[in-house]
């Protein structure tokens, strides 16, 4: 047996998670960390670093939240979110605490632990090696119909509650040691919080339907006689992944337990195979630079920009809800405005920030709520406080390296993130610089300004954000460069990449980036066929940049990214990233 260590690592909020740490025969060659099953923990994955025989490799395996010899309620996490942003987490700390870079790094998952684990390749394209993915929960299999919506139903009148596991041991494994220790293991999880349980098949949905997004080098496993999870969405995941490197195989007669089969030889077997393929490889990522010209968002943008018959049902049906919108404006404030400035426009922006319904009475204020409380203002919302976490983070840094801290907005909107990231802060920036075209946003942003008292260290001007040349020449050389929501609004990377090197240009090495994303937005086509954007009316139409691509493009300029938040919907990316030397 390979000796082990226990270890904990603090998570983002502050929760201590326990793992199991196996050191490599010597300097290690790389890293596999394993992610249990959804009731498990890392005791139940310890024989995986001896079979898979892979001496210079380290091996880690955590104890997810609520599970095991970690602490918190069992089977609890505050939300599936926050249990992908511990998978970061716990990567960091493998990489800062035992020395092995994020690209040294292999990750088998299973069940649960491979959607989270799959669900974090989507949302955070780390740079991994390799991801082997064993029989993936990306839909659990209920067997009393409707359960569903009924659990759905029911989270509503009763409020959270847990989920018993009603599957038997029997039917996990045909091992008669794994069957024997999972009835008698006491740190086995026997529930699962409802929300976490709902929130597992939105998440997977999502990650199924956008797998394309994924060019990690993965390996899928599919147990043949498995009992618990659906095959239909494994096999639509592995067809739409976007990596060309990827392999799937299929175990006749295999229960869920993968992993833990009384063959699982020919799994592991498999697994080890693949991991040492990708490590005797460069690292390979294929280049999205592009992707804007030979992508499949621009596939998906340019089917949005389609005019649809006018009397074609889907045709009737997007003029109705275009006139229903029209209707809207008579009694919300805030559908008022986008028609007037542009549902895209910094105006409307700084209206979703305030997030106070306002409209002609009670019914108008009612219509204003709904609207404030689409998918995807809520998840402007919640970039709004991850921008002004992560410039507070950055300002952090500078202060400490004694560096002075000289913020940027290249188009700043309405400012309000920027001046709003200082309420509370003990950190005062030197200067402040915000740049908008719109004339609009630079009235209002001088107001508020005056109205927050910063006039003695902020101004604002009137520039073009992808003007290189302007964004070069920017005086005081800034130390902190922001990008909120701009990127997102262009779908051609030419115009990105002229934008991103002039902030280049302006920020010396070791200066930071603040940058946002949008890899995922579950209303599209309502956005493309029923809204407006603030470009003379025209239709607001988007196309998505998935994370890995938002990435290389800041990387191309001569960033590296550090940090990474997300909102529980998977919509909206915000990332800090350091300039670095040459």
């Amino acid at each position: 047996m390979r000796p082990v260590e226990e270890h904990k690592f603090l998570t983002h909020d502050g929760v201590e998670l326990f793992y199991r740490y196996w050191p490599a025969a010597g300097a290690p060659r790389g890293a596999v960390v394993l992610f249990h099953r959804g009731h498990e923990h890392s005791g139940r994955v310890a024989h995986l670093p001896d079979e898979l025989d892979l001496p210079d490799f380290a091996f880690f395996a955590w104890d997810a939240r609520g599970h095991g010899r970690s602490p918190g309620e069992r089977g609890f996490s505050p939300s599936l979110g926050s249990s992908v942003r511990d998978v970061q987490t716990f990567i960091d700390h493998v990489a800062t605490g035992h020395g092995i870079a994020i690209e040294d790094m292999a990750v088998i998952a299973q069940s649960v632990g491979a959607v989270l684990a799959a669900t974090w390749a989507h949302d955070y394209a780390p740079k991994i090696r390799a991801l082997v993915l064993a029989s993936p929960a990306f839909k659990v299999k209920l067997y009393v119909p409707f359960a569903r919506p009924g659990l759905g139903l029911m989270r509503k009148l009763r409020g959270h509650f847990y989920v018993q596991s009603y599957v038997k041991a029997k039917f996990l494994s045909h091992d008669p040691e794994r069957i024997a220790s999972f009835d008698s293991d006491p740190l086995i999880t026997r529930a699962i919080s409802v929300d976490i349980l709902l929130q597992l098949y939105r998440t997977a949905e999502r990650i199924v339907a956008d797998a394309r997004a994924i060019t990690i080098p993965t390996q899928l496993l599919i147990s043949g006689a498995d009992w618990v999870v659906h095959h239909g969405p494994q096999h639509r995941f592995y067809e739409r992944l976007g990596t060309p490197i990827k392999e799937r195989h299929i175990l006749p007669g295999f229960y869920h337990d993968t992993l833990g089969e009384k063959d699982r030889k020919l799994a592991i077997d498999k697994a080890r195979t693949f991991i040492l393929a990708r490590f005797a490889a460069p690292l390979n990522r294929p280049s999205l630079l592009d992707a804007d010209k030979f992508g499949y968002t621009r596939d998906e943008s340019d089917a949005l920009a389609s005019p649809l018959p006018p009397l074609s049902p889907r045709g009737l049906y997007w003029a109705g809800m275009r006139n229903n919108l029209k209707l809207g404006g008579l009694i919300s404030d805030g559908i008022a405005l986008g028609h007037k400035t542009g549902f895209d426009s910094g105006s409307t922006l700084d209206y979703v920030y305030r997030n106070k319904p306002t409209g002609l009475g009670p019914i108008g204020r009612a219509a204003d709520k709904s609207y404030l409380d689409s998918p995807g203002w809520r998840g402007i919302r919640q970039r709004k406080i991850h921008v002004e976490e992560l410039i507070r983070i950055a300002m952090a840094r500078l202060q400490a390296a004694g560096s002075p801290i000289r913020m940027m907005d290249i188009a700043a909107g309405h400012g309000r993130y920027v001046l709003e990231s200082l309420d509370g802060s003990p950190i005062k920036p030197n200067s402040i610089l915000l740049r908008d075209y719109s004339d609009i946003n630079v009235a209002a942003g001088r107001a508020l300004i005056e109205q927050k008292g910063l006039g003695a260290i902020a101004r604002f001007e009137q520039a073009d954000a992808f003007d290189r040349a302007s964004l070069a020449a920017v005086t005081p050389r800034p130390t902190l460069a922001v990008v909120s929501g701009l990127y997102e609004l262009f779908a051609d990377n030419d115009m990105i990449r002229r934008s991103l090197a002039g902030v280049a240009d302006a920020v010396d090495a070791g200066g930071y980036l603040v940058y946002t994303g949008q890899p995922w937005h579950p209303q599209l086509e309502l956005i493309a066929r029923a809204l407006t954007s603030h470009r003379q009316g025209q239709a607001w139409i988007m196309r998505r940049r998935t994370q890995a691509e938002m990435d290389q493009l800041v990387a191309h300029a001569g960033f590296r990214k550090l940090e990474q938040r997300i909102d529980e919907d998977g919509i909206f990316t915000v990332s800090l990233a350091q300039r670095i030397a040459g």
